[in-house]
Formats: structure tokens, C-alpha cells, sequence
């Protein structure tokens, strides 16, 4: 019998195809191992790029809902495991692998992750010590970022409590674990910073799988830390575990419990550190009270205090002597000034108009006072008084 040849349109084709290669259950879910190549993230979040090895080439894409939950940046020349199913893109005919994960091949895509953001960390120098902040010693205000409830928080709080109960603990709960959990995380540290809220944080929670603490491990909870101006413990998991969040932070702690023991100081170690500072104190005025009393003693037996009347009646005595020659001294200069006055006086009395007048002499005075020294000042009608040695008289010219 012979074979009826169908005629059919390319879309007609295509679709056939595509139906064939979506009905294949081998197909539908298959782990593809190879080499990535013309990668490209386009700017609508999905991922273009080939898969090759020494053999062969498939295309490969990755939608961005897919795409988001990549725990690594796939790059060029990285083997890779991807995920997904072949089918056939009906536009042009090309069938392709549609991802649905991937991972790197040999290494846990969460390790790749991690080690590569560690090292894009590192050489941003989010890990350098020069930006270590210290912690407070004496802390008024511990913030806790955490989970709500779990062992985690009860022993941060119980260790604080008991340690240093003047503290006050200001809890911030959020996810530590799950889609959205770091996003979270990186906001109650900014919560914190931005109503300064503590004077030091504990970001953390308990023991789990790398995937239960991976939210730690984010770049946002990262860059949180760095940023933050409070002091920050980083308490992740058990002591062998380790995340990116405790290279950037201040400090890191191996448990929950152990970083409320390092923020907090012990009140038994501080009762015993303040009463042995009381006593060397207390010690030390001790021995500086004897040191000056002896001191004192030997300054009072001193010869100066122990003849120490002697001595002043004998400055009293040179004080008396030499008031009474100041005494001496004075009258004499006394004495002196008024034989000098008296010479003077005597000199000024034998000068005076009035001791002339005394030996029969007189004056002629104007009217106005003015001395008549001259006869053509006393012309006839002239007016004028006559200064004598016991009075006056008044007169007139003819």
C-alpha cells in the first residue's frame, strides 16, 4: 500500500514537533550536563545562553521567575548542571532546553555562592579590620535581631539577664530562613541604626542546614552590617558554621548564647573587679596617709619647730629695734625741716612790705589798688589811700 505524503505549513509542522517533544515524559524533566556559553542576562531578567560540550550545542533559557533563585552568577566556560525540559520554541523551529535550576557542576550551588560573593566581598574590603567597630563596654540598650521565638532568642535573653540585667533588650523579629527572610534581616538593621535604638546588635539564629542559614549569606544582610553605625555580633548556627555575615561583621560569636556573653559584661566579674579596685584604692590612701604622717612628724621635730618661740621672740626684738630707730630717724628729719621752715620764714618777714611800713614808711595806693610809684602819677584830684604800719588813710592830691 502506498504511503498517503501529508502536505502541511511550517507553523502546522512546528507545533507537531512541539507536541511530540511535550508528550515525551523523558524529556519533560531532565538534568543536561555541559559547558555555558553566549551567556547573556537580558536586561528583562531571563537568561540566554548555549549548553556545549566536545560533541554538540543546545540552546538554553531561563525565565526570570527561575531565574531570581540562582545562588551564583553563571558565567562563560562554567560547567554547569541544569534542570528543565526540551521543547520547541514553534516561532523558529529550534527546540532548546527550558532551565528550571542550575547548578555548577562538582560544587553545591549554594558553596559556589557563597565562595563567590565572599570573594566579591573581600576584595571590596567589607571584610578588612580597619572598619571593625569595638563594643560597647558598659551597654545601655542591646538590640537582637532574630527569630520571634526558638531557643535562639530565649538563651540570648536569658544569658543577658543574667549577666548584666541593667541593660535593656530591644527584640526586632523577622524571618531568618526562607524567601524574604534577608531582605528582612537587612531592614530590622537599618530599623536599628536609623532610630538608634541600641548601643550594640545581635544579628543571628540557631543551628540548621546550609539552606536554613542562607538568608545570612545574602549580599543585602551583608551590606546591612557594613553600613550599620551600631557595633554588630554576627550569631549564626552552631560554632563550625560560618557565614558572610560573620566576616563583615564586628564581631563574630560561635553561638547565640556566646554573643550575649560577649556584649554583656558579667555583674559577679564586675562586683569583683570593683571590690578589688575599692581595696587596692583604699590601700593606696592608706599608705599615702602614714607616708605624710611621718613626713609631718619629722618636719615637727625639726630644730625650726621646736625653737620655734625662741625664734620668734627673737624676730619680735629686731622688729621693736627697728621701729624705734625708724622713730629716731623720723624726728630727727623732723627736727631738720622745721629749722628750715624757720630760716625761710625768718627771711620772708625781713622781705615783707609790712616790716617798712613798721620802721615809718608808707604806701600810696590807687583807688583801684594800683601803686602809686611816681609824682606824675598824683596829679591834682587824685584820689588815693595811704597804707600805714597800724592802718589807712584817705587822701587827695592839690
Amino acid at each position: 500500500m502506498e504511503h498517503e505524503v501529508l502536505t502541511v505549513s511550517v507553523s502546522q509542522l512546528n507545533h507537531y514537533i512541539k507536541r511530540v517533544f511535550d508528550a515525551n515524559s523523558y524529556l519533560s524533566d531532565i538534568i543536561v550536563c555541559g559547558e555555558l556559553s553566549n551567556f547573556k542576562l537580558h536586561s528583562s531578567g531571563h537568561i540566554y545562553a548555549s549548553l556545549k560540550d566536545e560533541g554538540g550545542l543546545i540552546k538554553m533559557v531561563m525565565f526570570r521567575g527561575n531565574a531570581q533563585y540562582l545562588k551564583f552568577r553563571p558565567e562563560n566556560g562554567m560547567r554547569v548542571l541544569v534542570r528543565g525540559r526540551i521543547s520547541v520554541y514553534e516561532r523558529d523551529g529550534a527546540y532548546q532546553l527550558y532551565a528550571e535550576s542550575i547548578e555548577p557542576d562538582g560544587v553545591g550551588s549554594l558553596y559556589a555562592a557563597f565562595e563567590a560573593l565572599k570573594k566579591k566581598l573581600s576584595e571590596e574590603g567589607l571584610f578588612d579590620e580597619a572598619w571593625k567597630k569595638p563594643l560597647p563596654s558598659f551597654p545601655e540598650r542591646i538590640g537582637i535581631v532574630t527569630a520571634k521565638t526558638g531557643a535562639a532568642v530565649r538563651d540570648m535573653i536569658q544569658v543577658s539577664g543574667r549577666r548584666y540585667p541593667l541593660a535593656e533588650i530591644e527584640l526586632v523579629p523577622v524571618a531568618v530562613q526562607g524567601i524574604g527572610a534577608a531582605p528582612a534581616i537587612a531592614e530590622a538593621i537599618r530599623f536599628l541604626n536609623r532610630h538608634k535604638l541600641c548601643d550594640v546588635m545581635i544579628v543571628g539564629r540557631g543551628g540548621g542546614s546550609i539552606e536554613d542559614l542562607w538568608a545570612f549569606n545574602e549580599e543585602v544582610v551583608a551590606r546591612a552590617i557594613f553600613e550599620s553605625e551600631i557595633p554588630v555580633v554576627s550569631a549564626v548556627g552552631h560554632e563550625t558554621d560560618f557565614t558572610i555575615a560573620d566576616f563583615v561583621a564586628d564581631l563574630r560569636a560561635p553561638t547565640p548564647s556566646a554573643a550575649a556573653e560577649l556584649v554583656c559584661p558579667s555583674m559577679q566579674e564586675l562586683s569583683s573587679y570593683f571590690t578589688g579596685q575599692k581595696d587596692r584604692l583604699q590601700n593606696a590612701l592608706l599608705h599615702f596617709i602614714e607616708v605624710k604622717k611621718q613626713r609631718l612628724e619629722r618636719l615637727t621635730s625639726a630644730y625650726a619647730f621646736t625653737c620655734f618661740s625662741d625664734t620668734l621672740s627673737d624676730h619680735k626684738q629686731y622688729i621693736d629695734g627697728l621701729m624705734k630707730n625708724a622713730e629716731q630717724a623720723f624726728m630727727r628729719i623732723a627736727d631738720t625741716k622745721r629749722h628750715l621752715l624757720e630760716s625761710k620764714m625768718a627771711k620772708l618777714d625781713a622781705l615783707s612790705p609790712l616790716k617798712t611800713l613798721s620802721r615809718g614808711y608808707s604806701i600810696a595806693l590807687t583807688k583801684e589798688g594800683k601803686l602809686i610809684s611816681h609824682a606824675a602819677d598824683a596829679v591834682p584830684g587824685t584820689e588815693f589811700t595811704l597804707k600805714l604800719s597800724d592802718g589807712e588813710a584817705d587822701c587827695i592830691v592839690q
